[in-house]
């Protein structure tokens, strides 16, 4: 196993992972329509994702997903029927990128980075709109879809064409969760309080 390559599709797959956790679907259309026009070639595990067919598919999804996020209590809604598929989408896209990769480290991976990033970063959304919606009644859960959407837009454009910018975003992005947990109270550090 080439250790460069290998770990350049995990970097890919963590960036596109966390991305599912802000958009489920935007992230896997980008990379198909990446593929499509020949921006990156495609291992067999995701030529699928670059027919006409698929693509199409997913600009459906993506775009009523945009959408429905920009409906009061509706994108509360859809954030419950989001999350496991985020971690779904997350899992899924690190399984197809490392589809040549023995399949014990291709799971392991696709479960632990790619779910994981994807599951962390949809829980911290669905927290971010809960308390939208509890201080604005809904009304400001518009900033956040927008907020949310532009940010799974340039990190699946960066992972795709800049792979190491869009790793620093996801990391930046990691960071801000982190201090948003612990500032929330949510992230139990261990330390006594202050």
């Amino acid at each position: 196993m080439e250790i460069l390559p290998f770990i350049s599709l995990v970097m890919l797959a963590v960036c596109l992972s966390a991305a599912c956790g802000l958009r489920v679907f935007m992230p896997p259309f980008l990379l198909g329509l990446a593929a499509h026009f020949g921006l990156i070639e495609m291992n067999e595990g995701l030529a699928w994702l670059s027919s006409g067919t698929a693509l199409t598919i997913l600009g459906v999804a993506t775009v009523v997903e945009l959408t429905a996020f920009y409906i009061p209590f509706i994108d509360n809604l859809l954030d419950s029927i989001a999350s496991p598929l985020a971690v779904m989408a997350g899992v899924l896209l690190t399984s197809s990128l490392l589809s040549n990769y023995d399949p014990a480290i291709k799971w392991t991976v696709a479960g632990i980075a790619g779910g994981g990033a994807s599951g962390l970063v949809q829980g911290s959304t669905v927290a971010m709109r809960a308390a939208s919606s509890g201080t604005t009644i809904g009304l400001g859960n518009f900033i956040v879809a927008t907020l949310e959407t532009v940010v799974a837009f340039l990190i699946s454009l960066l992972s795709i064409l800049l792979p190491i910018v869009g790793l620093l975003i996801v990391g930046a992005l990691f960071y801000f969760i982190y201090r948003a947990l612990k500032a929330s109270k949510i992230l139990v550090t261990g330390a006594p309080p202050k």
